[in-house]
């Protein structure tokens, strides 16, 4: 004969708790860094892309012959070399306007240069005709006094 044994009473079934997967230990932080990189990460194409652009505008300007022509006009004159001094330089960025299409085009240009005794501004404006570019204004500003010398005045053509 087989004697029963008493029976326990069952322990209420208490599961064990589940650990937290890697997102449920780390998204407070992940959130905002993911953002944050994403937010300087589209900030840095952004300005990769203006800077591009700009260079790009500013390269072309520069190599057109209108500002060329401009620049070298300048280095020789012999007023603007007494006022700044030689060498003349394009000291910075040229601001402005120029279109051309093949044969034809227009400028408007400023254009930063200086000298070892100071600083100007040369304005350039011209057309082109026939592949040949035509001065109507060449013109340094002298920024100490705010002097005006024409390239134009007394000189043959460009």
């Amino acid at each position: 004969m087989t004697t029963l044994q008493p029976v326990q009473p069952a322990q209420p079934y208490q599961p064990q708790p589940q650990q937290k997967g890697w997102w449920g230990r780390n998204w407070k932080w992940f959130v905002p860094v993911g953002c944050l990189s994403m937010l300087l990460i589209t900030i840095a194409v952004v300005g990769l892309l203006v800077w591009s652009i700009f260079s790009a505008v500013t390269g072309m300007m520069k190599s057109s012959e209108a500002y060329k022509q401009g620049i070298a006009r300048v280095q020789t004159d012999p007023a603007v070399a007494a006022r700044l001094g030689s060498p003349i330089d394009a000291s910075g960025m040229p601001s402005g306007n120029i279109q051309v299409n093949n044969a034809s085009g227009d400028a408007d240009l400023a254009v930063p240069i200086s000298g070892p005794n100071g600083d100007g501004t040369l304005y350039i404006v011209a057309d082109k005709s026939g592949g040949r570019w035509t001065f109507t204004t060449l013109v340094v500003e002298i920024e100490a006094t705010g002097e005006q010398i024409d390239l134009l005045a007394g000189h043959g053509p460009p």
